[in-house]
This record gives structure tokens, C-alpha cells and sequence, in this order.
């Protein structure tokens, strides 16, 4: 029986990406608690890629296990400003902080992907995305927060970068998908000499 590949998250921009690349994947949400192991590796020292590392894996894991043949691919995303990760807003308020605190900065975006495989780990990759943001105005800030909504709550920096999120920014350094939260070409590869899809 062929396998079936799972993408344990319902982000929509995670499936959308998967859509437009054409593959065949099923999406199940992951459930676990997030801020509870982020905390954990801060507290030993653990460094922002093997957070976003870890994070995915774990992500991999809860869905693997009820899929132990098939093939899950687990995706986090970490924030990292002034040497500090940046834990995703709840509120529109928590955004605008957020953004605040971003504004007139340069930030890193990791972006991590682990794939299982008859419920082992089999591959695993972390890109980086440096993004510079300009120092715009407190009424830009609150047209921004008012024309996005609550959508922004989607993305640990507050911003949809396909989307008005990119008047945001001076300079950006590094993959889009990256940016997007999902290191997608090289998941592609993956999975092309998987022969899970189209070569």
C-alpha cells in the first residue's frame, strides 16, 4: 500500500504551499503545548534552531503515532530579536506590541521541517530568513492592525508577508518559504527521491 503523506499542522499557508506544489498530503493538527517545551529548552540553553527543531519533531511525533506507516511532516517556526525568541500574540494588543518591538530592527526567522518515516525520524533541515523592518509611523501601525484583523495572530511576527504584511519591511534576506514558515523546496526534494511525487 502506498504512503500517504501527512502534514501534522492545519496552518493554511502550510497546505496552501503543499497545494500549489501538487502533492497528494493529508493535514492533521499536531496538538501539543507549544509554550511549555519552549520553555523547557530555554531553560537548559537550548539554542533558537534546535527549538524550532525540536518543536516540529515533536509535531511529527503525535501525529506518527497514529500514523506509524505513513509519512508525517512536522513544521515549527521561531522568532528570534535582540538575541530573544518571540512567542506568537493572543490579542491585537499583544501584536501591536509585538510589532513595536520589531519595528526599525533587523529579526531572524528559523523555519524547521522533520519528517517521519514508519515512525522513526528520517530527515530533518532549518533555514534561516533575516528580515529588516522599517521604522514606520504609530498611525501606519494602527492602519496596519486595523486592515489585517485578526489574521496576524497566524504569524509570530504579526505579519502575512503574501500579504499587505510585506509594507512592513526595507530588506529581506533568504528563502520566501522560509519566511512563510515552511522550508518548502527542500521538502520537495525530499519527497522526489521519495518518489512521493512527481519527478
Amino acid at each position: 500500500m502506498k504512503q500517504k503523506i501527512i502534514l501534522a499542522s492545519e496552518s493554511k499557508i502550510r497546505r496552501k504551499l503543499l497545494l500549489q506544489a501538487e502533492v497528494n498530503f493529508q493535514s492533521i493538527a499536531a496538538k501539543i503545548d507549544e509554550d511549555t517545551i519552549k520553555e523547557s529548552l530555554k531553560n537548559e540553553d537550548a539554542k533558537p534552531k534546535d527549538i524550532s527543531d525540536a518543536l516540529a519533531e515533536y509535531k511529527a511525533i503525535r501525529v506518527a503515532n497514529n500514523f506509524p506507516t505513513d509519512i508525517i511532516i512536522g513544521c515549527d517556526q521561531i522568532l528570534v530579536c535582540n538575541n530573544e525568541i518571540i512567542s506568537k500574540a493572543r490579542t491585537l494588543n499583544e501584536a501591536k506590541e509585538t510589532l513595536k518591538l520589531l519595528r526599525g530592527k533587523s529579526h531572524q526567522l528559523l523555519s524547521s521541517a522533520v519528517i517521519y518515516d514508519n515512525n522513526k525520524p528520517v530527515w530533518r533541515t532549518t533555514s534561516r530568513a533575516q528580515l529588516f523592518m522599517r521604522d514606520f509611523t504609530d498611525e501606519y501601525l494602527e492602519y496596519y492592525i486595523q486592515t489585517s484583523g485578526t489574521d496576524i495572530l497566524s504569524s509570530v511576527g504579526c505579519y502575512l508577508l503574501e500579504n499587505n504584511g510585506v509594507n512592513l519591511f526595507n530588506r529581506i534576506q533568504g528563502d520566501y518559504f522560509t519566511v512563510l514558515g515552511f522550508p518548502l523546496l527542500e521538502v520537495l526534494d525530499f519527497l522526489r527521491k521519495r518518489e512521493l511525487i512527481k519527478t
